[in-house]
């Protein structure tokens, strides 16, 4: 399923969402001029597991070289589809949840997300030397904290039935929920087949973003400068219930 957007108007300019996403595509087209460098970058700047499990055996890795990539592996990313796909869903859903905790509040939102989903990840993944890059462990934080804040908001889905393309208007805990069972499943499932310390998707880091971001939005106060309704109806007599 894909979103094409929410119909949850935010009550605030989203600036730091905008600004999230700007901070990402100029760190992608920084990793594009690297060329022949870029292997050793993502090594030093993305999350390499094993240097965190064996911190202070393995010579020559000091405290910054494990703490740095905490924070700069969640605005690297593998390629374009990486990077599209990741801020795109950054953007329909982010400039809720900004308003909703205020603009600053909203970027250590954000990064606590992204640290929960690396920590996810390395607890999954101990032996794990492959370096792990990209956002969508933050922004899984962002959708679990959507799920809780707007739970009846409506997301215009593209969804594939059958042969065809069907656009439903879904209430974001379904599809939210049903996103969030894709990546328990598939990380179960990269479990069970031995397979989650190899490349390809950090399904755990997901998880573990967007549980994050559950916890997190829970806690954090409301803004006082939000502006939105936190109920969305999303009865319409056009179209029904959902579609």
């Amino acid at each position: 399923m894909i979103p094409l957007r929410d119909e949850n108007p935010s009550g605030t300019f989203p600036w730091m969402t905008i600004g999230i996403i700007s901070a990402n595509v100029l760190a992608f087209f920084y990793e594009l001029g690297l060329g022949p460098k870029l292997q050793s970058f993502l090594m030093v700047y993305g999350l390499v597991p094993v240097k965190v499990t064996y911190f202070g055996q393995i010579p020559g890795i000091e405290l910054g070289d494990v703490v740095v990539p905490f924070f700069t592996s969640m605005f690297l990313h593998g390629g374009w589809f990486h990077l599209i796909g990741n801020m795109w869903f950054l953007w329909i859903f982010g400039d809720n949840i900004e308003d909703r905790l205020g603009h600053g509040c909203f970027l250590l939102f954000y990064l606590l997300c992204g640290i929960g989903a690396s920590v996810a990840h390395i607890a999954f993944n101990p032996e794990s030397g492959i370096p792990s890059i990209g956002a969508s462990g933050a922004i899984a934080g962002v959708l679990g904290a959507y799920m809780i804040s707007f739970p009846m908001a409506r997301v215009v889905t593209l969804v594939p039935l059958f042969f065809f393309l069907e656009v439903l208007y879904l209430p974001a805990f379904l599809f939210l929920f049903y996103w969030f069972f894709i990546q328990l499943f598939n990380g179960t499932l990269a479990i069970a087949l031995s397979t989650q310390t190899g490349g390809g998707v950090a399904w755990w880091a997901h998880v573990g973003g967007f549980i994050t971001g559950v916890v997190l939005v829970l806690l954090f106060p409301k803004s006082r400068w939000a502006r939105q309704r936190r109920y969305i109806v999303w009865y319409d007599r056009r179209r029904g219930p959902w579609w």
